[in-house]
């Protein structure tokens, strides 16, 4: 209800895009309401990482119209602060994940997305489902990805995942990675939360939780320590995968660093 009405004083020269994003918003509602039953009856052990998340998960009351707005600079310090890692260092993994811009968000209340076709046969597969049988009836996922067709590119990434939840939901979310972090999907447990919902409800809030999210999986994977350590490329090995340095990904780490930790210290 709050979005019908966050979107009812747009311009009417924007409202085709607005009504399309009113109704991806609730698609993405309408979606985690059917999976809620199947997260919630899955025997999930979060006791692990009840402590971390409760001790960084300190988000403090945001007014509904700002829930979008940029993360600033006090959220990155403050969480940065939690990890012991320095804000510079955060702030190089965006630029890596989400690009300069530091978006979290594709619209308001969808996050930035990128469906993995891979992920979602592995996980596809796991659940029993057929792939194969639905070539002809969800050819939109089957099909390059078509950014000029649909109008950008993120627009095209949300296609294609609906197109999956349509066959799957769960393997669908699981084989998809969030946000401005770019946090798979089937990481779910790791950053703390009680069930798949409950992921995609905190991704879908505000970039701060976004933060908060990566935060928790950090330090559920000891990840943070290489972070902190500034160990470029320990920490992309297992933030990227081993095929991280063909990506050059540990050196444009490095360099994202530099950046910022110049920009910082003026």
């Amino acid at each position: 209800m709050n979005l019908i009405v966050n979107f009812a004083a747009v311009k009417h020269k924007s409202e085709t895009m607005n009504m399309c994003s009113i109704r991806l918003a609730f698609w993405l509602a309408a979606t985690l309401f059917t999976i809620n039953a199947m997260a919630q009856s899955q025997n999930v052990n979060v006791l692990k990482y009840k402590l971390i998340t409760d001790t960084l998960r300190m988000m403090p009351e945001v007014p509904e119209n700002d829930r979008y707005t940029r993360i600033t600079d006090e959220d990155y310090e403050q969480v940065a602060s939690e990890l012991g890692v320095e804000v510079a260092a955060v702030k190089a993994v965006v630029d890596i994940e989400a690009g300069r811009a530091h978006e979290g968000f594709y619209e308001p209340g969808l996050p930035i997305i990128n469906f993995d076709m891979t992920m979602f046969r592995k996980f596809a597969r796991k659940k029993g489902v057929n792939l194969s049988s639905y070539t002809k009836s969800h050819q939109a996922l089957f099909s390059r990805l078509n950014a000029r067709r649909h109008g950008s590119t993120q627009a095209a990434q949300y296609v294609r995942f609906r197109a999956a939840c349509s066959i799957d939901s769960i393997a669908a979310i699981e084989g998809t990675f969030w946000g401005m972090f770019q946090i798979g999907g089937f990481n779910w447990k790791i950053c703390g939360c009680s069930s798949i919902t409950e992921f995609i409800e905190r991704m879908s809030f505000s970039e701060r939780e976004q933060l908060e999210l990566f935060a928790a999986f950090l330090k559920s994977t000891g990840m943070d320590k290489y972070l902190r350590a500034k160990n470029w490329s320990a920490f992309a090995r297992r933030y990227n995968g081993t095929q991280y340095a063909r990506r050059g990904y540990h050196t444009r780490l490095a360099a994202a660093y530099r950046r910022h930790s110049k920009k910082i210290s003026k």
